[in-house]
C-alpha cells in the first residue's frame, strides 16, 4: 500500500524541519519513486511499483491543492495559482501513465517533482543565510 503524503509530512515534521524543508523532502521522495520506475521499467514488479509511485505522487498533489485551496493560506495569489495549474497538469500526466504507461512519460512529473524541491530548498538555505547575516 502506498505512504500517505500526510503522514509522511507529520512525521519528517517530528524532525523539526520547516514546512518548506517538509515539502521538499517530500516532493523529492515522489520524484525519486517515480525515477526508480524508469530505472527498473522491465522488471517483473514493474506494475506495482509504478502504482505505488503514482499513487504517492497523487496524494502529495492533492494534498497541496487542498492545503492552497484553504481561504487561509498565505501563499501569494499568484503563486498559488500557478502551482495550482500545475497541480492539475500532473494530475493529468499521472492519469495517462496509468492508462497508457511508457517509462518517458515520468520524466516531466520528476523534473517537477525535484525542481519544485531545489528551489524550495534553495528558498530556505537563502532565509537562513539572511537570518544569519
Amino acid at each position: 500500500m502506498s505512504p500517505n503524503p500526510y503522514n509522511t509530512y507529520q512525521s519528517i515534521n517530528n524532525e523539526n524541519m520547516t514546512p518548506r524543508e517538509l515539502e521538499a523532502s517530500i516532493l523529492t521522495k515522489a520524484g525519486m519513486m517515480l525515477k526508480r520506475c524508469q530505472k527498473y521499467w522491465d522488471t517483473p514488479d514493474r506494475e506495482a511499483i509504478l502504482s505505488e509511485a503514482l499513487m504517492f505522487n497523487q496524494k502529495v498533489w492533492s494534498f497541496f491543492q487542498a492545503e492552497l485551496s484553504q481561504p487561509d493560506n498565505h501563499t501569494p495569489l499568484e503563486l498559488r495559482t500557478n502551482i495550482l495549474n500545475l497541480s492539475i497538469y500532473v494530475d493529468k500526466m499521472i492519469f495517462d501513465i496509468m492508462v497508457f504507461p511508457e517509462p518517458q512519460k515520468l520524466t516531466p512529473i520528476i523534473e517537477i517533482n525535484l525542481n519544485i524541491a531545489a528551489g524550495l530548498f534553495t528558498e530556505q538555505d537563502e532565509l537562513h543565510l539572511k537570518n544569519a547575516a
